[in-house]
């Protein structure tokens, strides 16, 4: 069965509006606030949880597969079927919001940060053992390091699914920008309010991947050199 959808151009809704701008600036401002709060939240629980599981699965071979499996079941489970299990024993609120999209962000930094692992040169963890170095110890003082690439790259990856992600969170009334989305469309399809919400949520991306970028530079000047 398929569906024709019509649609005719109105002069009075148009799709960007700097008098609603103006007029809801106060509001505007707070959803993105709480946005940019929410990600920053998502992203700093998730790497707390997914980097101590990289490097379990990194040092014990046998748990790598497993904790793959976990996080990629976990992100193929549909955002609002995840929303509507956890809000009843959550409640509604942000806290049900930051579970589901850290669960989502799992996966992403669990395999970024694996893979930047898996790529230390094993020469480089020979060297390591020759001047004296235990397994933790070159771990963190060797390996991690020249993971950081890959782990930076998760992270990155991981905050721009989040912000998207954090818009659904408009189902248990804690979504963000995805508040004045889903408003326009309540308020007989307000165009001037999606789209202002839709923008913001890519300039919020886009902002948060370039501070990760440049702290990515700051921390592995000895790539800037190599380039």
């Amino acid at each position: 069965m398929s569906f024709r959808l019509s649609y005719r151009a109105d002069p009075g809704n148009p799709w960007f509006s700097w008098q609603y701008v103006r007029d809801n600036s106060d509001t505007i401002l707070a959803a993105l606030r709480d946005h940019t709060s929410l990600t920053a939240r998502a992203v700093l629980i998730a790497a707390l949880v997914a980097l101590p599981l990289a490097l379990a699965a990194h040092r014990f071979r046998s748990l790598a597969g497993p904790i793959l499996a976990f996080t990629g079941v976990l992100y193929t489970i549909p955002s609002l079927a995840l929303f509507a299990f956890l809000a009843p024993y959550l409640g509604i609120g942000a806290v049900t919001v930051l579970s589901v999209v850290v669960l989502y962000a799992l996966l992403v930094i669990v395999r970024n940060a694996l893979a930047g692992l898996g790529q230390v040169p094993p020469e480089v963890r020979e060297a390591a053992e020759g001047m004296g170095y235990g397994r933790w110890g070159r771990l963190l003082r060797i390996e991690l390091p020249l993971a950081l690439p890959g782990i930076l790259t998760g992270l990155r990856l991981a905050t721009v699914s989040t912000v998207a992600l954090v818009t659904v969170g408009v189902v248990v009334g804690r979504g963000g920008l995805g508040q004045l989305i889903f408003a326009g469309f309540q308020n007989n399809f307000y165009k001037a309010e999606i789209m202002t919400g839709t923008l913001l949520c890519v300039l919020l991306a886009l902002v948060l991947d370039l501070i990760l970028a440049g702290i990515g530079r700051a921390v592995t000047p000895w790539l800037r050199g190599a380039r």
